[in-house]
């Protein structure tokens, strides 16, 4: 997700950013049993989709998998700046 957001925006990350980011994709893979490439797949997909809709801001964009007793839940957390005029009232 990272790399993405950098190659798109041109925006540096510090190491410990980075490494933050990391860290939390490899919590959520030991507690869903989703690995962290699956995870950063579903997100970069997510954002394809939203963005044909929505102008969002992905650097504050924030998606996890939540594990509550024998369920697991996809969570986002998706800022969106505004709708896109053609997706507005559009009917496929």
């Amino acid at each position: 997700m990272l790399d993405l957001i950098s190659r798109v925006f041109g925006r540096d990350h510090s190491s410990a950013d980075i490494a933050r980011e990391r860290l939390r994709l490899v919590l959520v893979h030991d507690r869903t049993n989703v690995s962290p490439q699956f995870l950063e797949t579903l997100k970069e997909e997510l954002i394809e989709v939203i963005s044909r809709y929505m102008e969002i801001e992905e650097e504050g964009m924030d998606v996890t998998l939540q594990t509550a007793e024998n369920q697991v839940a996809l969570v986002a957390n998706i800022p969106v700046r505004r709708m896109k005029r053609a997706a507005v009232g559009s009917k496929r």
